[in-house]
């Protein structure tokens, strides 16, 4: 199944910006599951600096810079993105035991675990926390199998947690998503990620998009798609197992992945500074097609 995905960012603002640093998370990633056959993104006003280079977690990142003085920037990224057959995956009740695996990642120095190892450390938006180990907990009975549990904890926060999208912003503290127990997806998979860190089981942030389908009989809106986020797990000889508790289910054929880090900080689709502009308005819209 092939999709065309159309990112669309635009800034306004009230004075003119007289230069501009930017980097960009917006070329869909090459995995297991997807090919990025093409990608453009195209910037205007034209950049003076641009180039390409790929960061700590293998995402491909587009640096530019604008240097003329500018009232609006538009940042427009096109990518044809090939799905293919999702890789196998375990019955999750026959997958090692969550403690287990906790354990055997503490001790084992292969390289898989040591690179799996690094996302069991808090990281900037996603820090150490007793509320989320006892969020965790009733989940994560002691040898429960590890995936068992994960889609346990994956259905408990899309029942408990309230779709909000008036509630947060990207700065938003995880204590307080978790108190008010409400937010959208960058929140749910933050308090997913906090709840696996935890109790040792690496855990790490995945951004990209997912299809909207329209109701019955509806037309089909251009640019109502979205950004999204979710999480994925570390399962030892399975690999990296994504689930998106937005939507209660295992991330499949309607999601395309663009990054993956630590947290929404490492993967931000567009982010930079900038001199002047006074106040600002940013209006972001994304259609992603099947072909």
């Amino acid at each position: 199944m092939r999709f065309l995905v159309v990112h669309e960012t635009r800034y306004r603002y009230t004075q003119p910006v007289v230069l501009c640093h930017n980097e960009a998370h917006l070329r869909p990633r090459v995995c297991a599951s997807q090919v990025c056959e093409t990608s453009h993104v195209s910037i205007d006003p034209p950049p003076e600096v641009l180039h390409e280079r790929s960061d700590y977690f293998g995402n491909p990142v587009l640096y530019f810079s604008v240097q003329q003085p500018h009232e609006e920037l538009t940042v427009t990224a096109t990518s044809q993105v090939r799905l293919v057959d999702p890789p196998w995956l375990p019955d999750p009740a026959a997958t090692l035991p969550w403690d287990t695996v906790a354990a055997r990642l503490a001790a084992d120095s292969s390289a898989a675990s040591l690179e799996a190892r690094e996302l069991v450390l808090e990281s900037p938006m996603v820090p150490a926390s007793a509320d989320l180990a006892n969020l965790a907990a009733p989940s994560f009975a002691p040898g429960r199998p590890l995936l068992d549990a994960v889609h346990a904890l994956n259905q408990r926060l899309h029942r408990e947690f309230v779709y909000d999208p008036h509630f947060t912003t990207i700065a938003t503290p995880v204590a307080e998503v978790l108190a008010q127990r409400r937010g959208v997806c960058q929140d749910f998979a933050d308090v997913a990620i906090g709840c696996l860190r935890a109790l040792g089981v690496p855990a790490r942030y995945v951004s990209g998009y997912i299809e909207s389908v329209p109701p019955p009989g509806a037309p089909r809106v251009r640019g109502a798609d979205a950004s999204h986020a979710w999480f994925s797990v570390y399962v030892p000889d399975v690999g990296w197992v994504d689930f998106d508790p937005t939507n209660d289910q295992v991330v499949g054929p309607h999601h395309i992945t663009t990054a993956w880090g630590r947290d929404y900080g490492d993967v931000t689709p567009l982010k930079g500074v900038m001199f002047g502009g006074g106040f600002h308005t940013l209006d972001v819209s994304v259609d992603m097609q099947r072909e």
